[in-house]
């Protein structure tokens, strides 16, 4: 199988390994309403479940066979497996995409993972909890629907759905897999390219090493099928670092850089030895690009880069946050593309990353925004930072992500403007996101009522091209309007010559008034709603002020219908003419 085969089916098309399998679909499943479960030994595996369901959907979605979306807090899961014979000799790594929100996992009555956070990944080795033949896997989750101190992006709180909140995702809701390796295995890389030096830099991490033993790790990088380059290298510790040249630069000029123009992609084969025999292989990719600010300029490759985005929340119709297929994802992007957008902001929610890997593959720049909390709580402090850790750390090598936006609209910190707590709390998330990845900007909260930040961004939902052309006409008017009533900056910061972007704006609905409301406008026709879309758009394409916008929104969501295409994904208007107002006609 081919490296582009193998990444057609893989959850983690960025680091792969060929002894995998995939362990979503039916499992018991039982509501846990009286939390009688922990009592009940449930977790030994020898009771079965009344329910079933398909994972990785969430009860509440019509996809999961469930479809209850009344608030069941505690639930399990239970099902068997059986390893393949390539598995024997090897450790089995248990994977879990995301289960929301806190989570144990036993295998065979034993526990092998709990996990609090309901959008990261993570991992057990469930070796030494492994018999011969079938095995019972077991799955607690609890969620906490009513906490608005849980980071939980757009899930509502209340019973049904509103205004611009959504049904809840409670328990597994991405795929569940696990995979071989040997006693000595490559656990992660972290790909850091410098496109200046024409230089990739390959951080490797490696489990199971031990005094005495010689481990190597062979490179192999490739470019449209042709090998580029190699490196071998000694690890020590577990961990080493190098940085190997791209000669082909020479050669092709710009030809290998990442944009989305250009999606240039980098194969990389990964060998680990031990004592000269190959132990583990990986397969990988990587982009050269960079994003930086040059002169208050918002630049990709060291060249201004107009940001054409538009904001994506990732909800489907029948499976909310999950998606019901990988073809589903990469028609998002598809879509995106094909309307004249070069990003998009994924709004409230760490997306999988199959979809990241289609916006590597098929060029869509990617703001790597958090699931935030509503509400101010030493308890959201310590959940949040957490969970926005392993965010930064799962999505880092993705050449698609540009930018990362811990906070928006000051939700988790609705009195940032003058609780001191709230301010220090906003500027350590901008700090410590700079200091795990000082090669992205990132936004201390976006909208209004910023701190220290990378980006000066603004939402502003006013519909009337004659305001827009004027506020947006010089930087003075556009740092001192409050389009939401809201100060721009707050605790003693002020604009600073960073980039203005208008990060949302629009929010057309079409052939309904009711979301008029909430400062969005309403179309009646077709020609209304392309118009409509020409006043908002235009002025901030010609500004001269505005290096880029987010457009509010891909697709209806639930009872927000203010999208340019329907939920079921469905154009309002014609693609073409949404991308010809998108160059400007």
């Amino acid at each position: 199988m081919s490296q582009q085969q193998a990444r057609s089916e893989h959850p983690c098309p960025q680091f792969m390994r060929k002894d995998w399998v995939n362990l979503n679909g039916e499992w018991e499943f039982e509501f846990d309403d009286e939390q009688a479960g922990d009592a009940a030994h449930w977790h030994s595996g020898s009771r079965p479940f009344s329910r079933r369901i398909q994972v990785p959907f969430a009860f509440q979605s019509k996809l999961s066979g469930i479809a209850d979306s009344d608030f069941h807090d505690v639930v399990w899961y239970r099902r068997t497996f059986s390893t393949p014979e390539s598995f024997k000799g090897k450790r089995v790594i248990l994977h879990f995409g995301a289960v929301d929100y806190d989570s144990c996992v036993w295998v065979n009555g034993m526990l092998v993972a709990s996990h609090e956070g309901g959008h990261t990944p993570f991992h057990a080795d469930i070796t030494d909890a492994l018999r011969e033949g079938s095995n019972t896997l077991v799955v607690k989750a609890v969620d906490y629907s009513r906490d608005v101190t849980l980071p939980r992006g757009k899930q509502y709180w209340l019973a049904d759905s509103a205004s611009i909140f959504y049904t809840r995702t409670t328990g597994i809701w991405q795929t569940v897999w696990m995979e071989a390796v040997s006693p000595v295995y490559l656990e992660k890389v972290k790909f850091t390219p410098d496109i200046d030096r024409k230089e990739i830099e390959i951080r490797s991490f490696v489990k199971g090493c031990s005094a005495g033993k010689d481990v190597r790790l062979k490179v192999e990088i490739s470019f449209n099928g042709a090998p580029l380059t190699e490196d071998v290298f000694r690890i020590k510790g577990g961990h080493e670092a190098r940085r190997i040249r791209l000669n082909d630069f020479n050669d092709h000029g710009l030809g290998g850089w990442w944009t989305p123009e250009k999606p240039n992609l980098y194969d990389v084969t990964f060998t680990l030895l031990e004592d000269g025999q190959s132990c583990d292989e990986v397969s990988s990719y990587f982009g050269m690009r960079k994003i930086s600010i040059e002169d208050g300029k918002f630049c990709l490759n060291n060249r201004p880069y107009f940001l054409k985005l538009v904001l994506d929340q990732g909800y489907f119709p029948e499976g909310n946050l999950t998606p019901p297929s990988d073809e589903a994802i990469k028609r998002d992007v598809e879509l995106t593309k094909e309307m004249g957008f070069n990003g998009a902001r994924k709004h409230q929610k760490l997306e999988d990353p199959r979809y990241l890997y289609w916006c590597d593959r098929l060029g869509l720049l990617v703001w790597g925004e958090a699931a935030n909390a509503y509400e101010y709580s030493e308890e959201y402090v310590r959940r949040f930072t957490k969970e926005w850790q392993e965010s930064v750390e799962r999505d880092y090598n993705h050449p698609c992500i540009a930018v990362w936006v811990p906070l928006n609209e000051s939700w988790g910190v609705p009195n940032v403007q003058i609780d001191k707590l709230q301010q220090q709390h906003a500027l350590t998330m901008y700090h410590l996101t700079k200091s795990l990845d000082p090669t992205r900007p990132v936004v201390s909260n976006d909208g209004w009522e910023m701190l220290k930040t990378d980006l000066y961004n603004i939402h502003d939902y006013e519909w009337r091209r004659e305001v827009l052309e004027d506020r947006y006409s010089t930087a003075e008017k556009a740092v001192g309007a409050m389009p939401a009533n809201r100060r721009l900056s707050v605790g003693g910061y002020a604009y600073d010559g960073e980039p203005i972007i208008v990060t949302e704006f629009g929010g057309i609905a079409y052939k309904k008034s009711e979301w008029e409301g909430w400062g969005y406008s309403g179309a009646d026709n077709d020609e209304d709603y392309a118009e409509r879309l020409r006043a908002v758009i235009q002025p901030l394409l010609k500004s001269g002020v505005v290096q880029g916008y987010c457009y509010t929104q891909l697709t209806d969501v639930e009872q927000e219908i203010n999208g340019l295409l329907t939920y079921d994904r469905k154009p309002k208007i014609a693609l073409d003419l949404i991308k010809a107002i998108n160059e400007g006609q």
